[in-house]
């Protein structure tokens, strides 16, 4: 070993989400020995398939944007193609074309003209909202997107004279996707951040992407094989039950003895890595910033049809108006992304918080009818089989002026990461990947 060259670590990456299997991919690529705990049987955390009606179903359907750099690169870093992986569109919102809502695509032109022709060519826009969205984008160009005082979307919007229409066809939608809080209680500042990398980018940073494979597959199932392949070590169904600081290394304790490491990242979900904080010395203050967060949840309704069965899009934006028993926000035909899910389409329920106290059966149902009624095709209220996966505590609440954690603790040889972790950026795939390479490097002598 030179001089220079730094010593390498035995690292414990404890949580094996999308966060976590970044960090310890970043660790092994660096040639330290890592050692990956996952309390589950499986890897990917909250962005995983379970298994359902004898088939593989993800728990939750994601979009990406080709803006998000950190994630495409550790796609490829790991051997998975983007583009054998992913569909890319061009950032729109559309609504089932028979509804005559919207149809807003930004065509493939060099920036900022595709955003200029995807305004002038909208449908279900009428002239002052397209003035509206017109100064918005200005303003928020101008500004920088930045704000020097959070507030809420909803109050963003009306401070920038946002027609109810255009609220409820495009910021409302984008709002709940992105952030997965309602627009009366979201961080304006981080819906711009959103914004920037999307209506504000360029034509390529601007598309969005569209998995194609299940999510573990997509990055967990490579990570994993990737991991190995450097000599690192995997343990998935192994619970790490406490952490603590001997003569200077860190101690992981399970239920299968304890091991010493150099350094160890947590990549769990805040309530969990506050239980794994609360105990040690100094991180009292970390553990109650943890532990104040609150959450939101999202429902994801299954619904499998004839294989024949194909959607005029391959996903597209639902008119949800829960007082009339219409839930869904977002549809998704997976059979357009995957030939082996013919027939099955994803809706999506951000911020679900009413949702997922009705019933599943009720839920499915509502959902379906709400299909019918939006395609204007009887037999979408008929479905052969449906599943409701609601993930409880899907995202943190992402609130004007919430403080989030940054990945170093305080304490020596050891970093959080996770998609709450400090970033412009909300609870999503890009923000949990990026954290878990900040933490990686925080726990690396000379790197952080």
């Amino acid at each position: 070993m030179s001089a220079t060259e730094a010593p390498k670590l035995s690292v414990a990456v404890i949580g094996g989400g999308w966060a976590g299997c970044a960090a310890a991919v970043t660790l092994a690529d660096a040639g330290h020995a890592v050692t990956l705990y996952e309390a589950a049987r499986t890897l990917g955390g909250r962005a995983r398939a379970v298994d359902a009606h004898g088939r593989r179903l993800d728990n939750g359907q994601h979009i990406m944007l080709g803006a998000y750099d950190a994630t495409l690169g550790l796609l490829r870093r790991v051997g998975v193609a983007p583009r054998d992986a992913l569909l890319r569109l061009p950032l729109q919102m559309r609504f089932p074309p028979n509804q005559g809502l919207l149809d807003f695509v930004a065509p493939r032109l060099p920036a900022p003209l595709h955003m200029l022709a995807a305004l002038l060519r909208a449908k279900g826009l009428r002239r002052e909202d397209k003035m509206a969205l017109a100064r918005f984008s200005t303003s928020a160009r101008w500004m920088g997107w930045q704000l020097y005082d959070d507030c809420s979307v909803a109050e963003l919007l009306e401070r920038f004279g946002q027609t109810e229409r255009l609220t409820r066809l495009l910021w409302r939608p984008l709002c709940l996707a992105a952030l997965n809080t309602a627009p009366e209680h979201a961080s304006s500042q981080v819906f711009l951040a959103v914004l920037r990398d999307s209506l504000g980018a360029k034509r390529a940073a601007s598309d969005m992407l569209l998995p194609r494979l299940l999510l573990d597959v997509l990055f967990p199932d490579a990570a994993r094989k990737h991991i190995e392949g450097r000599g690192g070590r995997v343990l998935t169904g192994t619970r790490v039950d406490a952490l603590d600081q001997d003569s200077g290394r860190w101690r992981v304790t399970t239920n299968g003895g304890c091991v010493k490491f150099d350094a160890a990242v947590i990549a769990t979900a805040p309530w969990q890595a506050a239980g794994l904080l609360r105990p040690l010395p100094g991180s009292e203050a970390l553990a109650a910033q943890l532990d104040g967060f609150g959450y939101e949840p999202i429902s994801t309704v299954y619904l499998q049809y004839a294989p024949a069965l194909r959607l005029p899009l391959a996903f597209c934006a639902l008119l949800d108006e829960p007082a009339h028993g219409r839930w869904g926000q977002f549809v998704f035909d997976r059979g357009q992304l995957d030939g082996a899910q013919d027939g099955l389409l994803a809706v999506v329920i951000s911020g679900a918080s009413d949702a997922a106290e009705r019933p599943r059966d009720a839920l499915a149902a509502g959902v379906a009818a709400q299909l019918a009624h939006a395609f204007g095709i009887e037999a979408l209220a008929r479905p052969a089989w449906h599943q409701v996966i609601t993930e409880k505590r899907a995202t943190f609440a992402c609130t004007p002026g919430l403080a989030r954690p940054g990945n170093d603790t305080g304490l020596p040889g050891l970093a959080l990461a996770g998609d709450y972790t400090a970033s412009d950026y909300p609870a999503t795939l890009e923000s949990a990947v990026r954290s878990g390479i900040g933490a990686a490097r925080a726990v690396v002598p000379g790197k952080r």
